[in-house]
C-alpha cells in the first residue's frame, strides 16, 4: 500500500526515501539491461524510472509491441520484472509525450498526419514551431485513450503490492527490503511538461477547438454585460472569435493575457483528469500520480516558476496527485544556489498539505550535452543538489539521465536524413554519468557517494523536515503567468516587462541570497490563493511589481495592519494586473509614488544609505521611485535629489521596510538587520567571513537533527557552526573542504547508541558498528552508548567526557575518510 501523507512517501505504513535512477530500456539491447542495473544498485539507488515512448510502441496505428516481439528491447513488462527481481521499485512514465529528445517528443507520426486538426497554430494564425498538440482534441483524446489501454496492461498487474513476490527482493539490496509480495510500480506520470513547448514558443494551441472552448469558459466566469466591456466583439460568432482571439485588438489585450493564462491551467488540470480517469479506468489505481513541471534553463530557475504556474492547478485539483521538479542547474554555485532553495520553497507554497517534495528530473552527469565537452560541470554538481534537495524534504530524486543508450533506426522510412527514434543521432545521452556503452565517466564516485549518504540514514531522512527561521519568501503564481504574450501588444509588454524584472532578478539575485548567506532558513507562501496571517508568517519578504492585484494588495495591507512584517523589495504597486490604477497597499503604508529615475546613457543614479541603514558606500542603481515618505523613516535617498527610495514604516500593529529600487548589492548584512527589525532573526550562522556557504538543518518528531552544509567555493573554509548564538558540536570547528558538502547528525539514535554530535558523517550503519566519512584532520564523534563499550581501534582514541564517549580519529580525512567505529555486543 502506497500514501502520500504528512509530505510523506508512506510503503506499507513506513516512510521512505526513494532514490531513483533515469534507465531508458528502449534505448538499450536487452543483453545490457542487467549491467545498467547493476550500476544502478551500485550507486545506491533503490528504485527505476523509464519513459514509455508511445513512438515506438505504436508506430502504425493499432499495431502495439509492448512485449519485444519485433524488437528485444521493446519488452516493457520484461524490462519492470528484471528491476523486480532486482529488489527495485520502478517508477513509469508513458507519456503521451515524454520528451526526452524523441521525436515529436515522442507521440507516433501517424497521429499528425490522420489528425491535422489536433495541430495548433498561435498568434496570428501562424503554425506552430514545435510539435505540441491540443491536449483536449477529441481525436487526440481517443487516440491517447488507446495507447494508455495497452499500457496500462502492462502497468496495472505490476503495481505494487500486486501479482507475485519479488524473487530475490532484498537480498543484498538496499531497495524495497521490506516489500511484501507483489509488483513493484509505486507511481506514474501523467504526459510530461504540459504546456511548455506551447510557452516556449509562444505559440498559446490556438486551434479553432481550443478558441471555442475559451469563449465557453468566458461565459461562465463573467457575466455578459462584463464580458462584453472585456472583449467588445461577437465571442459566439466562430468566425469574428477566432481572428479576435489570435491577433487581439491592443484594446483587450491586458485582459486577454491574463484570462488566456486562467484558462490554460484549467485546461491542463482538466487533460491531467482525463489522462488519470484513463489510467484508472485500465485498472491503475492505488499509486501516486505525478505531474512533472518544467522551467529551469540556462543553469538558473528564474523561469521555473512559470511550469508552476501553468500546472499547479493540475496536481492539486485532488488527492492522490504528486509534482515533480526538473532540475536543470549544472554547478551549484554562490551564483544560483538560492534558485534551487527559492524553487523547492515554491512547490511547497502552492502543494495540499500532504504534498511532498519530489524531483523527477533531477540532472546528473557531465553537461556535455552536445558531445563537445562544451559542458563540464565539476563532481559536486548532483552533489550539492541532492543534498540541498534532502535538506528541504525531497522524498524522491530520479537521476536524469543515469545511463545513455542508443536511438535505433526505426522500420518505417521518415525520409527526414537519418530515420532514428531521436535526434540526438545515434548515441543518446553523451552527459549521463553510465555512458551509452556502459563506462563510467568522472561524475559517478561522487554522485554513487551522495546517493549512499542520503541512504545510509534513509528511514530518519524521509520524514525529517527543514528547521525554519520566521521569515517566509512571497510566491505569486500570477507573476509567472506571462508564457503567451501577443508579440503586437505594448500594453502586454509593458505588464510582462516590469513583471520580469522584478519577480527574480533582484528579489532572487540580492535579497534571496543575502537571505541564504545570512543563515535564514527560510519557507515559501503563496500569498495569491493562501491565507496570509502574521501569526503564521511572522515576517514576509516580497519581490514586487509595479502591477498587483488588488486582492493581494488588500490582503497584504491588513498583514501588516495585523502584525505582519513586510520586507518589501522592488516596487511599490501603482496598479493591478491589467494596469488599472491601484494603490491599496501604497494607501495602506502610508507611502506616496512621486516619480521614478532610471538609468540613461549619461546618468548613473546613486543610492545613499541613511537612518539605521547609514554607514555604507553609495550603490549605483538602473531604477529608483521616488517616495514621499509621510511620517516614516527613511533609509535610502538618491544622491543628486535626496528623494526617498527607501523607508521603514510602523503601520498599525506591524511594519515594513521598503526598498524601492534595484538596489545592487548584495549587503548581507542590510538584509539581516532589516529582517531582525522586522522580528526575523537567523537560528544557524557561522563565523567564516567569505560567505559561500549554504546552511541548514532538518529535525524529526524525535527530536534528531542532521546540520547540512554545503561549501560552494574552490577553497577550504574554517569555521564554527551556532545555533542561537551557542556554539554548536561541542564548540569544535570545522574544516569544509573545497567543493565539499556535510551532513552531520546531532542526537541521532540507532537503537541503544546515539551521536550526540559528529564531525564526521554516517556512511553505513549495522548492529555492531557505524561506518562514518570523516571530513576534518581530526574528526570527533560524540556517543551515548547505554552501557555498550566502544572497542578499540588504532584509528581512533576514545575518551570519558560528560557522560560521552568522544571517539577522536586518528585519521586525516584527505588522507583515508572512512572510519569504522565497533561497539561491543549487547
Amino acid at each position: 500500500m502506497i500514501q502520500i501523507r504528512d509530505k510523506q512517501i508512506i510503503i506499507d505504513g513506513k516512510p521512505t526515501l526513494i532514490m531513483c535512477g533515469e534507465v531508458h530500456y528502449y534505448r538499450l539491447q536487452r543483453s545490457e539491461w542487467q549491467d545498467r542495473i547493476d550500476k544502478l544498485k551500485d550507486a545506491g539507488c533503490n528504485a527505476v524510472a523509464s519513459y514509455v515512448p508511445w513512438l515506438c510502441h505504436e508506430p502504425i496505428e493499432g499495431q502495439f509491441d509492448l512485449d519485444g516481439r519485433s524488437r528485444p528491447e521493446l519488452d516493457l513488462g520484461g524490462f519492470i520484472d528484471l528491476c523486480r527481481d532486482n529488489g527495485l521499485y520502478f517508477f513509469v512514465r508513458p507519456g503521451p509525450f515524454i520528451m526526452a529528445e524523441m521525436k515529436n517528443e515522442g507521440i507516433p507520426f501517424w497521429v499528425y498526419e490522420k489528425h491535422p486538426e489536433v495541430i495548433p497554430v498561435g498568434w496570428d494564425g501562424a503554425a506552430a514551431t514545435t510539435r505540441t498538440i491540443d491536449y483536449m482534441a477529441p481525436s487526440f483524446l481517443a487516440a491517447a485513450r488507446n495507447w494508455y489501454a495497452a499500457v496500462m496492461a502492462i502497468v496495472a498487474p505490476r503495481l505494487y503490492g500486486t501479482g507475485t513476490a519479488a524473487a530475490g527482493a532484498g537480498v543484498g539490496v538496499v531497495a524495497s527490503e521490506d516489500a511484501a509480495a507483489g509488483g513493484n510500480i509505486i507511481g506514474v506520470q501523467l504526459d510530461n511538461e504540459i504546456g511548455m513547448l506551447s510557452w516556449v514558443s509562444n505559440c498559446p494551441d490556438l486551434t479553432e477547438h481550443v478558441i471555442a472552448d475559451f469563449a465557453e469558459w468566458l461565459g461562465r466566469k463573467y457575466d455578459d454585460m462584463v464580458l462584453a466591456q472585456r472583449y467588445p466583439f461577437a465571442l459566439e460568432d466562430a468566425l469574428v472569435r477566432v481572428d479576435a482571439i489570435r491577433s487581439p485588438n491592443e484594446s483587450y489585450s491586458a485582459e486577454l493575457l491574463g484570462d488566456l493564462g486562467y484558462y490554460m491551467r484549467d485546461r491542463f488540470a482538466r487533460y491531467v483528469a482525463v489522462l488519470r480517469g484513463y489510467a484508472e479506468e485500465f485498472g491503475v489505481r492505488g499509486v501516486p500520480f505525478f505531474v512533472n513541471i518544467h522551467g529551469t534553463g540556462g543553469g538558473r530557475g528564474f523561469t521555473y516558476p512559470i511550469g508552476i504556474s501553468q500546472l499547479y492547478e493540475s496536481y492539486t485539483q485532488a488527492e492522490g496527485y504528486v509534482s515533480g521538479s526538473d532540475i536543470y542547474f549544472g554547478d551549484l554555485t554562490v551564483s544560483n544556489f538560492q534558485d534551487l532553495y527559492l524553487i523547492n520553497g515554491f512547490m511547497e507554497a502552492v502543494h495540499l498539505p500532504d504534498q511532498p517534495l519530489t524531483s523527477l528530473e533531477f540532472e546528473c552527469g557531465d553537461g556535455n550535452y552536445g558531445n563537445t565537452f562544451g559542458g563540464r560541470y565539476d563532481v559536486s554538481a548532483a552533489d550539492f543538489k541532492t543534498r540541498m534537495c534532502i535538506a528541504q524534504g525531497n522524498r524522491m530524486i530520479n537521476y536524469y539521465l543515469l545511463t545513455g543508450g542508443i536511438n535505433y533506426r526505426m522500420d518505417q522510412k521518415l525520409g527526414d536524413g537519418n530515420d532514428r527514434v531521436a535526434f540526438t543521432g545515434e548515441r543518446h545521452g553523451f552527459a549521463a554519468p553510465i555512458s551509452p556503452e556502459g563506462e563510467l565517466n568522472y561524475t559517478y564516485p561522487r554522485m554513487r557517494r551522495a546517493i549512499q549518504t542520503m541512504m545510509a540514514v534513509r528511514d530518519k531522512l524521509a520524514v525529517m523536515k527543514e528547521q525554519r527561521d520566521a521569515v517566509s519568501f512571497a510566491f505569486i503564481p500570477d507573476y509567472y503567468m506571462t508564457e503567451y504574450r501577443y508579440p503586437g501588444s505594448v500594453r502586454m509588454a509593458d505588464i510582462v516587462r516590469n513583471i520580469e524584472a522584478n519577480r527574480s532578478s533582484g528579489g532572487w539575485e540580492i535579497m534571496a541570497r543575502s537571505m541564504l548567506l545570512a543563515g535564514y532558513r527560510f519557507s515559501s507562501v503563496d500569498i495569491q490563493n493562501k491565507p496570509l496571517l502574521a501569526e503564521e508568517t511572522p515576517v514576509l519578504a516580497l519581490p514586487c511589481a509595479r502591477y498587483l492585484s488588488a486582492d493581494i494588495q488588500r490582503k497584504l495591507a491588513d498583514y501588516v495592519v495585523t502584525g505582519g512584517g513586510l520586507l518589501l523589495y522592488g516596487e511599490v504597486p501603482q496598479y493591478d494586473m491589467e494596469g488599472k490604477p491601484c494603490t491599496i497597499l501604497s494607501d495602506a503604508l502610508g507611502i506616496r509614488m512621486v516619480g521614478a529615475v532610471v538609468n540613461g546613457p549619461h546618468s548613473w543614479p546613486s543610492i545613499v544609505a541613511c537612518g539605521w541603514a547609514a554607514g555604507r558606500a553609495e550603490v549605483h542603481t538602473h531604477f529608483a521611485q521616488l517616495l514621499e515618505p509621510g511620517p516614516h523613516e527613511v533609509i535610502m535617498r538618491l544622491y543628486d535629489s535626496d528623494a526617498a527610495c527607501g523607508v521603514e514604516a510602523s503601520v498599525g500593529k506591524g511594519r515594513a521596510v521598503v526598498i524601492a529600487a534595484a538596489y545592487n548589492s548584495c549587503d548581507v548584512q542590510l538584509f539581516r538587520t532589516a529582517l531582525e527589525r522586522l522580528g526575523a532573526v537567523a537560528g544557524l550562522t557561522h563565523d567564516n567571513p567569505y560567505m559561500g556557504l549554504f546552511t541548514t538543518s532538518t529535525v524529526n518528531a524525535e527530536g534528531e537533527r542532521f546540520l547540512h552544509v554545503l561549501n560552494m567555493d574552490g577553497f577550504d573554509k574554517e569555521l564554527h557552526l551556532y545555533e542561537q548564538g551557542e556554539k554548536l558540536l561541542g564548540g569544535q570547528s570545522l574544516h569544509i573542504a573545497s567543493k565539499d558538502g556535510v551532513m552531520l547528525p546531532l542526537n541521532v539514535s540507532f537503537g541503544d547508541v546515539r551521536i550526540v554530535y559528529a564531525t564526521a558523517e554516517i556512511a553505513e550503519v549495522a548492529d555492531d558498528s557505524i561506518d562514518f566519512r570523516l571530513t576534518q584532520p581530526e574528526d570527533v564523534i560524540a556517543f551515548v552508548t547505554a552501557g555498550r563499550d566502544i572497542v578499540p581501534s588504532d584509528d581512533y582514541a576514545v575518551e570519558e567526557l560528560d557522560g560521552m564517549q568522544l571517539v577522536r580519529s586518528r585519521k586525516h580525512a584527505k588522507v583515508d575518510d572512512r572510519l569504522v567505529v565497533r561497539l561491543a555486543a549487547k
